[in-house]
């Protein structure tokens, strides 16, 4: 089985040293993921392997996966069994899910559907400094403001 993984580019937004874990804007949300030393507002690559991301046709509430996203299933490819790649749109970013066939025909996945694609925080590798010509044309993503308090 080849691995597949999404590239997304985030730039951090926030620190919190407390509970070790760092908030990464990549524009269509934010990720949590295990402290990084990085400056606010520095460019990261996020690389996400698809056998970390799950997939749930309702919102998921109580769930110990912190990252969650809503966003729509783009295509479902049956790959060698028993594994499907199921991409996800996140508003205008990709993210591919790794499931198994009895998945997609349990959960009737197929694309134009709403779902929600979920990441564990402790599943992601640190992010690396963007802009070493792997990631293509740079346009950073804006953080959206922090609500204050």
């Amino acid at each position: 089985m080849t691995a597949l993984s999404s590239r997304l580019l985030a730039r951090v937004t926030r620190q919190d040293p407390a509970i070790g874990l760092t908030s990464l804007w990549f524009g269509a949300g934010e990720f949590r993921v295990p402290h990084v030393e990085a400056e606010i507002g520095a460019l990261l690559a996020l690389e996400i392997d698809a056998r970390d991301v799950a997939v749930a046709l309702s919102r998921p509430m109580d769930v110990s996966i912190t990252n969650r996203f809503p966003g729509t299933i783009v295509a479902v490819e049956r790959l060698a069994a028993p594994y499907a790649r199921v991409a996800f749109d996140l508003g205008g970013h990709s993210l591919d899910a790794l499931v198994t066939w009895e998945s997609v025909d349990r959960l009737a996945l197929e694309p134009g559907l709403a779902a929600w694609a979920m990441v564990k925080s402790v599943a992601l590798a640190p992010p690396r400094p963007a802009g070493d010509g792997e990631d293509g044309p740079l346009t950073p993503p804006e953080p959206r403001p922090w609500p204050r308090r």
